[in-house]
């Protein structure tokens, strides 16, 4: 934060310090607050390993034990669910946002940082930004797990980094989700179990570990409808060298919504929270 201290501030009526103001600044405080979180994470290697090992256990489970049983369209069920599991890998991911944000309030680090010359919710921004690079190491070990098992890309390499991209933005949007999450709730105890709970839902009624229209009639309704399979149908197809056509727009919509309405309600309640 040395840096922080060496702009041109303005008056913020809200706290009565001197802020900097500008997307340049706002860029600046939340990277170096990224920077915070990245920065600790070579102090706590096992939390780095411990996230490696349940998606790679996700994989064998699946492509082994399930393997045989499941009818998906396709000829391989190993091809279909890699597409599921990185999706939920991604999007448990996230749940160390709710968990870093409650863990900070409860020590009172945010207030710490509030008493600073700073744009206020790059804590939050930061936060988001340092869990998608901590994913991205997970991602990338779970990946190396699939084409061990025989997973392939079977499209064009700009589809599957289109692939990449849509499944990495739309666990950025549900970062946001726990963030409001970690700002809501009273303890980090309560951050990890209301961080988890509804993912499992979410993950399980779609298309990412067994093909919807197996489902009874309103299940499959659930599971078409649910934002998750619709991310996880463009991954696949993207992987897979096939079209997404409109899914890929609708994909992009949820992202975008997710991303705009919870950033809007994490930082309103931010500012409330540590206000009190």
């Amino acid at each position: 934060m040395s840096d922080i201290a060496l702009r041109a501030p303005v008056t913020d009526q809200l706290g009565g310090h001197d802020v900097p103001t500008g997307a340049a600044w706002i860029w600046r405080d939340s990277w170096t607050e990224a920077l915070r979180h990245l920065r600790a994470m070579p102090r706590s290697p096992e939390i780095l390993v411990f996230s490696a090992v349940q998606p790679i256990m996700f994989v064998l489970l699946f492509v082994y034990v399930f393997g045989e049983s499941v009818a998906v369209p396709g000829d391989s069920y190993t091809q279909y669910v890699m597409a599921g599991i990185f999706s939920q890998t991604v999007v448990f991911g996230t749940a160390w946002t709710s968990v870093g944000i409650a863990e900070d309030m409860s020590k009172g680090i945010i207030e710490r940082l509030r008493s600073l010359p700073m744009f206020q919710p790059a804590v939050l921004i930061g936060r988001s930004i340092s869990d998608v690079v901590r994913n991205l190491f997970t991602f990338f070990v779970m990946v190396a797990v699939a084409f061990a098992v025989g997973w392939t890309i079977e499209g064009p390499i700009h589809e599957a980094l289109l692939g990449f991209a849509v499944l990495f933005a739309f666990g950025y949007s549900l970062s946001w989700v726990q963030a409001f999450i970690g700002v809501s709730v009273s303890s980090v105890e309560v951050a990890n179990s209301a961080g988890f709970i509804w993912m499992f839902p979410m993950t399980f009624i779609s298309s990412a570990f067994v093909d919807p229209s197996n489902m009874p009639g309103w299940l499959e309704a659930i599971a078409n409808a649910n934002p998750f399979s619709i991310v996880t149908d463009v991954v696949r197809d993207c992987y897979d060298g096939v079209d997404p056509g409109s899914d890929l727009w609708v994909a992009i919509a949820w992202i975008v919504g997710i991303t705009v309405v919870f950033s809007l309600l994490a930082i309103r309640k931010f500012h409330s929270a540590t206000r009190r």
